[in-house]
């Protein structure tokens, strides 16, 4: 097949994921080509070292707010512009690739709107790896947008509470201008493609959309177990900001009796505010924690071959390739049970499974503390998960039948129309 893709990608999972499917289809023989404007991540995993890549401008400039009336509608003003600047990136994709003669287009996600317009402008079948769609939009991270403000009570006589007032109407026009747009480009899509029943559920409540699943896998040619020592510590993954939810995992280590295992938290990237944060409260509650920031994959994996177990936390996560990954090292994973996890951890097979509560994962990390035979069992089981349900290859035979289903849904309604 000729496949086109494209994405607007940040570091993390999903960019390794796309990373590892670029590579495997290109060694599968696909002639594979990516489009994606210059705010997409292109040195954590480079695309370009694979396969033929184009970077397309991205042409949006954040308005001066010198005057009263400027900084009024500003909130509305930056979502509309962003819109229409990514309409016309994704106008300029598609005149290329509808140049190319490509049998199908592999949209991904986007860093600041999840589901672009490309797929409304290119003449190819179309299917799109969706994760969430734009949660801020639809979740309560944490309060959700469209709740009213509070009554005015005394402060109606005040005019600072009626340019308030103005600027929250106009910030949520231009959000349902943003979730018009999202569903518009979602329903282009001949199919969406998901990660987890999780994500499909998710998606159908906010588009109304039925997605069909495809899972990711591992490399496990990279993520190896190693047979290492185990050093003590426990270990974290993932970008060190508030949605990743290590507050909690650092109040449940402070709520561990007895000896404490040091944290150490391996992130792509960190907010300097939140790290100080976690700084303060890991101080506060006794608590060993180390952050490392843009860490290469050889130190990566050796730390998760040292560690006693993975803990993870992040609110409502649609899937999750870190614990699959410390799986696949031979490390149990003891995460809260929700979003993705549930399906990719099974208590008492490759991790244990906890309520969203401090005192609930101190108890967990006490007990692979004091039973280290229960640990390497876990570990042991976990490694053999990855092998047997998560393997690459078998990923990849998966993506390829949906593009292949892709191609003959689309072929159909074309037939049935003529």
């Amino acid at each position: 097949m000729k496949i086109a893709i494209w994405h607007n990608l940040p570091s993390g999972g999903a960019m390794r994921s796309l990373a590892y499917e670029v590579r495997e289809l290109v060694r599968r023989g696909h002639h594979v080509e990516i489009w994606c404007p210059p705010t997409a991540d292109r040195t954590f995993l480079p695309l370009g070292d694979m396969a033929r890549e184009h970077v397309v401008p991205l042409e949006w400039r954040e308005r001066r707010r010198r005057s009263p009336i400027a900084r009024l509608l500003a909130p509305y003003r930056d979502i509309v512009g962003k819109l229409a600047a990514m309409d016309q990136h994704c106008r300029r994709c598609a005149e290329q690739i509808n140049r190319g003669g490509f049998d199908i287009l592999f949209g991904n996600g986007c860093q600041l709107f999840r589901v672009t317009a490309i797929s409304r402008y290119v003449g190819i079948p179309t299917t799109n790896y969706l994760g969430e769609p734009y949660r801020w939009l639809y979740e309560a991270m944490p309060r959700l947008p469209w709740a009213a403000p509070e009554p005015a009570g005394e402060n109606w006589r005040r005019p600072s509470y009626w340019r308030q007032r103005a600027r929250d109407e106009l910030r949520v026009r231009g959000l349902r201008v943003q979730m018009r747009e999202e569903l518009r480009n979602a329903w282009a899509y001949d199919t969406i493609l998901v990660n987890s029943l999780y994500s499909r559920e998710s998606i159908l409540r906010a588009y109304g959309y039925d997605a069909k699943l495809r899972y990711p896998g591992i490399d496990t040619d990279l993520f190896v177990r190693r047979d290492l020592p185990r050093a003590g510590y426990v270990v974290g993954v993932g970008a060190l900001v508030r949605e990743k939810n290590i507050d909690l995992i650092i109040r449940a280590l402070g709520a561990v009796r007895g000896p404490r295992p040091k944290l150490i938290w391996i992130g792509n990237v960190a907010v300097p505010s939140q790290v100080e944060h976690l700084r303060g409260l890991a101080r506060a509650l006794g608590v060993e924690f180390e952050p490392r920031v843009g860490v290469g994959d050889d130190e990566l994996v050796d730390t998760l071959n040292r560690a006693t177990a993975m803990l993870y936390a992040p609110r409502l996560e649609p899937f999750g390739l870190a614990p699959l990954e410390a799986n696949a090292c031979g490390l149990p994973v003891i995460a809260v049970a929700e979003g993705g996890v549930r399906e990719t951890i099974i208590d008492g097979e490759n991790g244990l499974l906890v309520e969203h509560e401090p005192r609930a994962m101190a108890r967990a990390i006490e007990r692979l503390r004091d039973d280290p035979a229960l640990a390497r069992q876990l570990g042991d089981r976990a490694h053999r998960l990855v092998h047997e349900r998560w393997s690459l290859p078998a990923s990849i035979d998966r993506l390829e039948a949906r593009f292949a289903e892709t191609i003959a849904l689309r072929r159909g309604a074309e037939e049935q129309h003529v």
